[in-house]
């Protein structure tokens, strides 16, 4: 007897939604600025089921126009849902001519749901033999199992479950799938706005199908019912049997299954290549490529090594391979035009002519350093042993300065001989006449620092160059590469493995791979160089570039090479102290709970404070339908709960005692015995700096024990002290500088406490008279207006009322009216320019300003408003650390700088310097930059950050 054919039925939103939603932290967006997200996740998902499945038959079906049937019954119907989100709106025409170059028929008629479709469908393909599974994750198509139609449902963590008749009667604790139906229809939806029976939740619907077997049954039967819950059903039987025809997912849609036409067949490989590469998907093409055409047994068929320059005989390469076997898919021969090519339209090095050589003479080293010595800019890479340039050693470092051309210097493992070679390149590197080019230059400095070699000359970083340009996108090389210059440079993996106990080193590998690969880096890096310095141009950045980000970029590098010094026996301390803090919360709460429980288990917290203690009468679920007991919703019940409190305290000091105290000490470095932090100029969009490795910007200093960590920051010794230098409010003085708000203006240049300044202005109130509350409440108000806070989240930061937050904002509005205009002012920028900017011309590009999606468009506008600010902050004292740092050079200080966390610099101050050091910080941060609000800086000296601070 032949196998049983099988149907896969997409319900296509519900892993569109799925897709967008997993990227919402990290949206996909491309050099054009399209949010990819959407279009990204269906695909990884659609290719996922025909990898692990191999279909028959396939059919992505649709919705379109909504349900015509259901809003005639019920008007509300899913009037309740926000409107689709503008990358999701966006990605459908694009998942539309994907799905039709793939020849996946698409299933959608107008005024229906795809719910309905794939009921329609299935029902249909059931009756001539198919078994068929529907992809979704939707529990409402539980109803459509029968003994050949089956969910298809994606899991959390990945892969897929199978839920036929046995996991629907458990799962809903019915005899038949089809009790389903009454299920939802007695407990209602919220996200369809399906009312159901009030009063009726999930537990009290399964025990009703229990014991009364459907909607009728329990209607006809309310005499067995007793108190308010007879009278609610008995009164609500009509809109329980409503809710019950919503949610019947209808199976008459005027479709019809035609096996011929659902079997899964040849893509259009080229159509679907072309499109992807057009949206600028690189991982997914490999996927796609892997999903229909799987190479097997590749071996080269010839191997030509590179010719070194003492041989004298320079090549191109013409290594090529060539594929001893493909398997089809469909199990079927293909000619050779269908036959799907393994290689990529992009070029690779096996593609693309060129001359890339390594030097391993002593003359052919002293040609090399001839010809190196007579050029205006060359591009240079390390190759080192390790990631991290403190324990790291050289390997070999490439160069380019032609396109297609490059050179490899390997270096010897012998650290003596290493440093002799090194000392041969000293002229170089120390050029001032001789541009450098990089990817990531920080690393290479830091890692010749090592050597004692320093890079002198003008630099150009493309990473640095293409944040300036698109801050939003990723600027790692491989991608940009890929993007700008359609190259799919040599993975490091293939050289050295995947991570794990068997990834070797790179001074592991042949210097012949060596070569190939690290001169690729500095080749491809010089024609990302061409390319960026004309659109940095364009993009009117290139005075940020050269003035800012670059100077920084060696102010950082000394920065990190310098190091903090660490008390790893007070943190040792505050860990002891911390245990004794934890478990007497942990008492406590267990105390309050009448129980004991995993505090740290979302899961437990949430049944024990919502099912046993009822804290709330509607607690918030998540997806999975499990208690929310996430950080917002457990603040927001604080004030009233105690338990609460001392569960966000509990959650407070162990993440305190596991993210610094404990782990702090294992970041000091060995060789130095310093904490070396990583400054990313590359990855807040802002132009802010983030800290990683370890993070130091994230220490909590609201909390009196968060601010203890801080003691363990010291000075490298007694002949040293730690200072700590702030600007004062330096986000409250850009806004009235650059809104010429003159009211505040004038409070700022009087040296007035601003929040008491506001708070006698909007509270009609002699300024002695402001009491601490009204203070706390403008100062609110003062922080949240560039966050664009509403009356609802300021009543949430206040003891005001929702009214009364939004009387007290009128109020702020109507007393700084320029503040208001400027506002309105950004926003209307932004959605002419698709951008804003900073004091320095840093642009911020809003892609969502003109969504039509009312919350998307919201978050773009308040970015309009507290990018600039933000971000003129952060390009400020970036001015102030490049002065700073040159002076300190210059004066042949001691002093040195360790650390910039926001709007405050940590200085190691040598004791005799300390007045000399106090005076230039305190100028050249209050000078950095000229507003028309005067910059303040408060200063603080002490044996620890927290004294100094």
């Amino acid at each position: 007897m032949p196998e049983q054919k099988r149907l896969f039925l997409v319900d296509a939103y519900a892993l569109i939604f799925r897709g967008y939603y997993a990227f919402i932290k990290n949206p996909r967006i491309n050099s054009k600025g399209e949010d990819t997200s959407a279009i990204m996740g269906f695909m990884n998902s659609l290719l996922d089921v025909i990898k692990r499945e191999r279909p028959d038959h396939l059919a992505v079906c649709f919705d379109k126009g909504g349900s015509a049937d259901r809003v005639e019954m019920f008007e509300a119907y899913k009037a309740n849902r926000d409107e689709t989100p503008e990358g999701i709106r966006t990605a459908i025409p694009h998942i539309h001519n994907i799905l039709k170059a793939m020849h996946i028929p698409i299933m959608v008629k107008e005024g229906y749901e795809a719910d309905d479709v794939i009921g329609t469908l299935s029902r249909q393909a059931e009756k001539e033999g198919y078994k068929t599974y529907m992809v979704t994750p939707d529990k409402d198509f539980a109803q459509l199992v029968t003994e050949n139609i089956f969910m298809y449902r994606p899991v959390f963590g990945g892969g897929y479950e199978t839920w036929g008749i046995p996991e629907v009667q458990k799962k809903f604790e019915v005899d038949s799938p089809l009790q389903v139906i009454d299920f939802l229809g007695m407990m209602g939806d919220s996200s369809d706005n399906i009312p159901g029976l009030p009063g009726v939740g999930e537990k009290t619907a399964k025990k009703f199908i229990a014991q009364f077997g459907s909607m009728e049954g329990l209607l006809a039967n309310t005499n067995q019912l007793k108190g308010k819950m007879k009278e609610k059903i008995e009164a609500n039987g009509e809109l329980g049997l409503l809710s019950k025809k919503l949610a019947t997912i209808m199976l008459d849609v005027p479709v019809t299954f035609n096996a011929k036409d659902f079997e899964l067949d040849h893509p259009d490989i080229e159509a679907v290549k072309q499109i992807f590469q057009d949206l600028e998907f690189r991982r997914l093409t490999e996927n796609f490529i892997k999903t229909f055409a799987v190479s097997t047994d590749e071996t080269p068929v010839e191997e030509t090594k590179r010719n070194t320059i003492s041989e004298q005989k320079p090549t191109r390469k013409e290594t090529k391979s060539a594929g001893a076997g493909q398997f089809s898919l469909f199990e079927t021969d293909l000619s050779n035009e269908q036959q799907v090519p393994l290689e990529h339209s992009r070029k690779t090095a096996d593609t693309t002519s060129h001359f890339y050589q390594y030097i391993n003479t002593n003359l052919a080293t002293k040609l090399f350093l001839t010809n190196l010595m007579k050029q205006h800019s060359v591009c240079f890479d390390t190759e080192t042993t390790g990631l991290n340039p403190l324990t790291a050693q050289l390997v070999g470092i490439a160069f380019s300065w032609e396109v297609g051309k490059g050179f490899y210097l390997p270096f010897p493992k012998d650290q003596k001989k290493a440093q002799e070679l090194i000392e041969e390149l000293r002229p170089f590197f120390e050029n001032e006449t001789i541009e450098k080019i990089g990817q990531n230059l920080k690393y290479d400095i830091k890692m010749l620092a090592k050597y004692n070699i320093e890079v002198k000359g003008k630099l150009f970083d493309t990473m640095l160059a293409h944040y300036l340009i698109n801050p939003d996108m990723r600027h790692n090389m491989d991608v940009l590469s890929e993007t700008y210059l359609n190259y799919t440079p040599i993975s490091i993996e293939t050289l050295i493995g995947k991570k794990g106990k068997n990834q070797i080193s790179m001074e592991e590998v042949p210097v012949e791979k060596q070569t190939e690969y690290a001169v690729e880096d500095a080749d491809i890096t010089l024609q990302l160089k061409e390319h960026f310095k004309n659109e940095l141009g364009e993009a009117n950045t290139q005075k940020l570039f050269d003035d800012i980000e670059i100077p920084l970029l060696r102010v950082l590098a000394a920065m990190e090479l310098e190091g903090i010094n660490l008390d790893k026996g007070f943190l040792n301390t505050l860990s002891e102290q911390l245990n004794k803090d934890i478990a007497s919360l942990e008492k406590s709460i267990y105390e309050a709970a009448g129980e004991t429980f995993n505090i740290a288990s979302p899961k437990q917290l949430g049944i024990i404070l919502f099912e046993k203690m009822k804290l709330v009468d509607k607690p918030k679920k998540t997806k999975s339908g499990q208690y929310s007991t996430a950080e917002d919703v457990l603040s927001y019940l604080a004030k009233d709960h105690n338990i609460i409190q001392k569960i966000l305290d509990f959650r407070g000091l162990s993440k305190l005692k596991s993210t610094y105290v404990d782990a702090l000490p294992n970041q000091v470095e060995e060789t130095t015995g310093r904490v070396h932090t990583d400054y990313m100029q590359t990855v807040a969009a802002t132009g802010r700096l983030s800290s990683n490795n370890p993070n130091l910007q994230n220490i909590p200093i609201r909390t009196e024990r968060g601010r203890q960590v801080r003691k363990a920051f010291i000075p490298r010794n007694d002949d040293y002290t730690l200072l700590a230098a702030d600007y004062s409010q330096i986000e409250l003085r850009i806004i009235a500088a650059l809104s010429q708000e003159k009211t505040m203006i004038e409070a700022f240049k009087n040296g007035e406490d601003i929040h008491a300044s506001t708070a006698s202005k909007v509270f009609n109130v002699p300024i002695e008279e402001v009491t601490r509350e009204q203070r706390s409440n403008a100062k609110t108000v003062n922080f949240g207006i560039i966050y664009g806070v509403s009356a609802f989240g300021l009543s949430n930061q206040t003891n005001l009322s929702r009214a009364e937050s939004k009387a007290l904002i009128d109020t702020y509005y109507a007393t700084y009216p320029k503040l208001r205009n400027y506002i309105s002012e950004q926003v209307d920028f932004a959605r002419d320019h698709g951008y804003v900017q900073t004091v320095l011309g840093r642009r911020r590009y809003l892609k969502d300003i003109n969504s039509r999606n009312a919350v998307v468009r919201g978050a773009a506008e308040r970015n309009a408003v507290n990018a600039p600010i933000q971000g003129s902050a952060a390009d400020i004292i970036k001015i102030a650390m490049i002065n700073i740092y040159k002076k300190l050079e210059g004066g042949h200080f001691k002093t040195k700088m360790l650390l910039q966390v926001h709007d405050e610099l940590v200085f190691d101050v040598y004791k005799p310097e300390l007045e000399a050091i106090k005076t230039l910080v305190k100028t050249e941060m209050e000078n950095a930059y000229k507003l028309d609000v005067p910059l303040d800086v408060d200063l603080g000296v002490g044996n620890n950050w927290l004294e100094a601070h």
